[in-house]
């Protein structure tokens, strides 16, 4: 999953973006409204963590934006991102507004990390449409608040971006997924486009979930992309 934190504090952002990296999502940074506008209107977010004291920007503006601006959902099939406010603010009518503009959730500084990210966690098991926060699709298990996976009772040996894609694809099964849409949903600005890491990730993560005399569950669509088999995908 990608996500953006919004936040002028330079320290307190990048130890948000650090932690949730820890936790697997590719994570970029603005300090300040203008910046925010331009990553928001050139790279389709899952989650935008939002501060709503910005140098140049309001907080709450910005935040109806991107409910209402279609140029704020770029790439392919880019969905309205998932916005958690974490802010100063903690008077009831702050709150008020920011959830009435169409925020998701709202946290008031100070906060925990570990509010964040279970916040966070909550946040995009709602786009997922579950209540919990385990994935289950066919035979594969992931618990995305300890960090595990299983196939049946097999637990699997993944790394943190492996962890990344199957969750992405757990979030999406049966849906076929490019590599740039995987580029941009998983990895971070810092990928580069021009290199083998998706395919090569893929594969690292196929040959996990899916080792020799076991049923296959990630497919390649030639020519498309990806897809993580569910009861009804199969070809």
């Amino acid at each position: 999953m990608r996500l953006l934190i919004v936040e002028d504090e330079v320290d307190l952002a990048d130890a948000l973006a650090r932690g949730l990296r820890r936790e697997g999502y590719a994570v970029d940074v603005a300090h300040d409204g203008p910046e925010a506008v331009d990553r928001l209107t050139t790279v389709a977010y899952d989650l935008v963590c939002l501060d709503l004291n910005l140098p140049s920007a309001d907080g709450i503006e910005l935040c109806r934006r991107i409910r209402t601006d279609p140029a704020y959902r770029p790439g392919e099939e880019a969905e309205v991102p998932r916005v958690l406010m974490l802010t100063a603010r903690d008077a009831v009518e702050d709150r008020v507004a920011g959830l009435d503009e169409g925020a998701d959730d709202y946290l008031v500084k100070p906060y925990s990390f570990a509010e964040v990210s279970a916040r966070v966690r909550s946040l995009l098991r709602r786009d997922a449409g579950r209540s919990s926060a385990e994935l289950v699709v066919g035979p594969l298990r992931l618990d995305t608040a300890r960090f595990e996976a299983w196939r049946g009772d097999r637990p699997l040996d993944l790394t943190a971006k492996e962890f990344a894609l199957l969750r992405y694809f757990m979030t999406h099964p049966g849906e076929v997924m490019s590599q740039e849409r995987l580029l941009e949903h998983v990895w971070d600005e810092h990928a580069d486009p021009f290199t083998n890491t998706v395919r090569v990730t893929v594969g690292t993560l196929r040959r996990k979930v899916q080792p020799d005399g076991e049923d296959p569950l990630i497919e390649t669509i030639v020519g498309r992309g990806y897809r993580l088999l569910d009861d009804g995908a199969a070809a």
